[in-house]
This record gives structure tokens, sequence and C-alpha cells, in this order.
């Protein structure tokens, strides 16, 4: 009999799940639409209904435990807590509720916390102790780990490095303070920026074309690479402050390496080498040289999956 886990990753649209042994590998995978289910106990329902099934399907396996990586979730308590876009408002025991679905061990953790698990035991952080994780998306996610344990402080939600506030009475957060280093580093960030950008340049340049509400960071990221002067500002804009945020990280931490993660991360050495830079000029002379800026070691199409998976099988250690 082989002993396996579930990896739940749950987004305000689609979630997705999977069966994963101990070696990182996804034996069978499966998603639901978040928003068909805008009552929890339907949810748990559905999501443990779909687990069995999965593992139905698969030869002389059993189900150890359930990790589940989702929106404002606190590990300490399990639960989701006043998730903004999740129709579950409050606090939610998904933990509790999913755990009386299966009957197996549930851990629960925040999106980017789970993808720093998944970093450190199936991907480039194998072996290391020190390390941040950056997940550049919609918004900016962080998990750090400190003498290889996650960190997750006195309430369950620490490392909120997307809303280190490093341009006071800057842009508006979508938390509603001004000036979160996710306003301004994440994929949305940086559409906004390049949207800014559009009003005060004259350079001419595909983007003008692009109707503001289908602008992507992706096809930000193609017009640089094509040395369009815009995006390549933009570019440069988004690495600088990016720089910043993970020069704040290093002085509490001292990692040994930032990994990025998502979307924006996708943009490749047109981020990575200004975002390096940056952090050459910035650094505190104690820290230089002596922290890596790497790209994420896990495929983003499976990150969330055994991101989640990860997390229950060191709790299960």
């Amino acid at each position: 009999m082989k002993n396996v886990v579930a990896g739940v990753d749950i987004g305000g649209t689609n979630t997705v799940f999977g069966i994963v042994d101990k070696e990182g590998k996804v034996l069978a995978d499966g998603h639901l639409k978040t928003t068909d289910y805008p009552k929890i106990e339907d949810f748990c329902r559905a999501l443990g209904s779909a687990i069995t099934r999965l593992l139905s399907g698969l030869k002389d396996v059993e189900l150890k435990g359930v990790g589940i990586g989702a929106p404002d979730a606190n590990y300490h308590r399990g639960t989701i807590e006043h998730a903004p876009n999740l129709a579950w408002k409050g606090i939610v025991p998904l933990g509790d509720l999913m755990k009386a679905e299966l009957k197996v061990p549930v851990a629960v953790t925040n999106d980017a916390n789970a993808a720093a698990m998944g970093e450190m035991i199936f991907g480039g952080a194998k072996g290391m102790k020190d390390f941040i994780i950056l997940t550049l998306g919609t918004g900016l996610g962080s998990g750090i780990v400190v003498d290889g344990k996650m960190v997750y402080g006195h309430t369950g939600f620490a490392g909120e490095v997307g809303h280190m506030v490093i341009e006071p009475g800057g842009r508006v957060c979508g938390c509603g303070r001004q000036g979160c280093l996710e306003a301004y580093a994440s994929a949305s960030g940086l559409v906004r920026t390049v949207s800014l950008m559009i009003s005060e340049m004259t350079d001419k340049s595909p983007l003008r074309d692009i109707p503001p509400s289908q602008l992507t960071s992706k096809a930000i990221a193609e017009a640089a690479a094509k040395g369009d002067p815009i995006a390549v500002r933009a570019m440069q804009y988004t690495a600088e402050k990016l720089g910043l945020g993970i020069v704040n990280s290093i002085v509490y931490t001292s990692p040994e390496a930032i990994f990025l993660f998502g979307g924006l991360a996708q943009a490749g050495e047109l981020l990575f080498k200004p975002v390096r830079e940056y952090l050459e000029k910035f650094n505190y002379v104690l820290f230089r040289d002596t922290v890596k800026i790497l790209p994420s070691g896990i495929s983003e199409s499976n990150g969330a999956v055994l991101g989640s998976a990860a997390l229950i099988l060191n709790d299960l250690k």
C-alpha cells in the first residue's frame, strides 16, 4: 500500500487539487469551480467527494493527510479568515470541516506559505534552511523560512511582505492602505505602472493599442523583450520597487536565497537582472553578496498542488 496525500489550492474562482506521493509525483488531479459553492459546507462536501473519486481510480494507495493553501488562511487555527475574494465570510473552520469529510489530518495555510513549503521539499530550496519565496501574481504573497521552519508568528499571519509600505501616501492597495509593495511589484502593479506611463510618455508603443482592461503583465514582458521603451521603463520601475522590498526583508532573516514565483516571474531576466542590480545597489553592507535571487524550482503548472502537499507531508514527519 502506497501512502499519499492530497494537495489543494483554493482560489477565488477555481480550486485545484491532486493526489501526491512523497517523491512529489502528482498521481491524479482535478478541479472545482470555487464560485459554485457559496456555502463552505457544500464546498467541503464536494471537495471531499472529488478527492475520494481520485483515490478510487488509483491502485493500492492510502490517503494520509490533506494540505490546503488558501487566501487569508491561518495555519495555527486551520481557518480562512475574512478573505475578501471568497464568498465565505468571517472565520471559516476549513480544517475541521475537511477532517470531518475525509477522516485524516488536515493542514491549512496561505498559498504563499504553501509555495515555500513546496520549494523546500520538492524545489530549488532543498537543503536550504533560510530563504524567502515571493509569489508575484495578481498580488504579492510571501513565505519565509528560518532555520528550516516556516515563520507563522503570533497570529499565524506572519510574512505579509506584500503589505510592507515602501511608498508612504502612494498607490492605494487592495487592502485599503496606501503604498504597499504589492501595489507596485505584482502583475497587477506592473499593469498599473504601464497605464500611468502611457499617459506620461510620448513614445510609440503597441501597448497603447491594448484596451486597459485587457492589458496583462505577459503582454508587457513580451513588449519589453522587443525593446518597447514604455515596457522597458515599467519593468525597471517594478524591479526597483521589488528590490527595495527584498532589501528590507533581508535585514530581518538573512536568507540564503529569495525565490520568485508566479506570473510576473515568468518575465525571466527582464525582471531578475534589474532586481539583482537594485539588490546590489540598496543592500546593507553586511548582507552584500550573501543572497541569491532565483526562479522557483517548481513548475507553475503544478506548483500550487505540490506546495499544499508539501505542507501536510512536513506536518506528518
